[in-house]
């Protein structure tokens, strides 16, 4: 697509001690509708620069005193003119001289005599290439403020809601222990669980939500130490286990094939994030009564953590789109609990900052299983 340009937004400074040159030049370019300013000579044209400020200079290389090359060197060692593009005007074909020329920053020559339809065009297409500059600093300033704009909102989220909601999930935890079914009716109990699951689900995107717009914008940094792969895992485990109750379904930690300790490298509180988003995925897509298997095992370089469920699946067209910002993918769980589809891109993201990997199996209507790996201990 061809850039609309309008000449009269642009100043255009010939430079040329012969005052036919700049006549000419200035009728030439005047037609085109640019605004025109002229010089005799180099200082005057340095005055001119920097009085004016103009978009584009046509410059003269030889010239009585100062010549134009001279010209160039003093205005672009000035930071407040040095991006200011230069066609030099030039007799001169030499190669040594057009090699000088763009060592001094020139952007075009143009040799006389020169001919009018080639002079335009030249002038065209440096003044096309100022105006996509324009258009791209105007973008990046805008985009700039767009950004400031969103880690502002995310940081209100971050402050002004996750408290509160943490607060509400603690009270609605309380309540599920202590209220049984028996005591408020069944209704009640069903109305009270749903609200404590909506509450658990909205408190973890907040946490997600945070997580990941830290993670993107580098400020969330990777804290490495040593610590025990099992006992973070365990951990989590025992967390959720009530979560899953709530669903009827059973979570088992298979610690069979396992030393006491495993002792992995990493951030622990990424890997926490990790282990808390794949098991909650696991409940949401598990069908009520049934088992969710977590297994670690160890090769030579990692430890690897599986856990896989037994419920809804993944079809093949939809698994293509996990894992890909670009195809940002989410679902519903069996009891219909909606998800962001953040949760899998922030596990991804934190595992490859953690060095390791994340992938999957899965297929439609018999379960999937999620691994990660992290790097053991040298």
């Amino acid at each position: 697509m061809k850039m609309e340009i309008t000449p009269s937004d642009y100043k255009i400074l010939i430079v040329d001690d012969v005052m036919s040159n700049v006549l000419l030049l200035k009728v030439l370019l005047t037609n085109e509708k640019f605004q025109i300013i002229t010089a005799n000579n180099g200082l005057q044209a340095i005055e001119q620069v920097n009085a004016e400020k103009p978009d584009l200079i046509l410059l003269d290389v030889m010239m009585p005193d100062m010549s134009g090359f001279e010209v160039a060197q003093k205005i672009k060692e000035n930071p407040k003119t040095t991006e200011i593009p230069i066609i030099f005007l030039t007799a001169l074909n030499s190669t040594s001289d057009i090699v000088k020329g763009f060592q001094l920053g020139a952007n075009d020559f143009i040799t006389k005599p020169f001919n009018k339809e080639e002079l335009i065009i030249r002038v065209y297409h440096q003044i096309s290439l100022i105006a996509a500059k324009r258009i791209i600093i105007s973008q990046t300033e805008e985009l700039r403020r767009t950004i400031t704009a969103r880690d502002k909102l995310y940081s209100v989220i971050a402050h002004d809601l996750r408290s509160p909601i943490g607060s509400v999930k603690m009270v609605l935890n309380m309540l599920i222990l202590n209220l049984p079914s028996s005591m408020i009716g069944p209704e009640m109990f069903e109305l009270l669980t749903m609200a404590n699951q909506t509450t658990e689900d909205v408190f973890s995107l907040l946490d997600n939500l945070l997580k990941w717009t830290k993670s993107q914008v580098g400020k969330l940094k990777v804290v490495y130490q040593n610590f025990n792969i099992n006992q973070v895992v365990e951990g989590v485990v025992e967390i959720f286990s009530m979560v899953a109750e709530l669903k009827e379904i059973k979570i088992e930690f298979d610690t069979s094939n396992l030393t006491d300790n495993i002792e992995v490298r990493g951030d622990i509180d990424m890997v926490k994030t990790v282990v808390r988003n794949l098991i909650t995925n696991a409940i949401k897509f598990s069908n009520p009564s049934s088992t969710i298997k977590i297994k670690i095992r160890t090769d030579s370089r990692f430890a690897i953590v599986a856990i896989e469920d037994f419920g809804c699946g993944i079809d093949d067209e939809d698994q293509k789109k996990l894992l890909h910002e670009d195809t940002h993918f989410s679902t519903f769980g069996t009891n219909n609990e909606e998800g962001s589809g953040l949760g899998l891109l922030l596990c991804k993201d934190f595992i490859v900052k953690n060095n390791g990997d994340l992938w999957f199996t899965s297929e439609k209507n018999k379960g999937s299983i999620f691994s990660f790996s992290v790097p053991l201990v040298n």
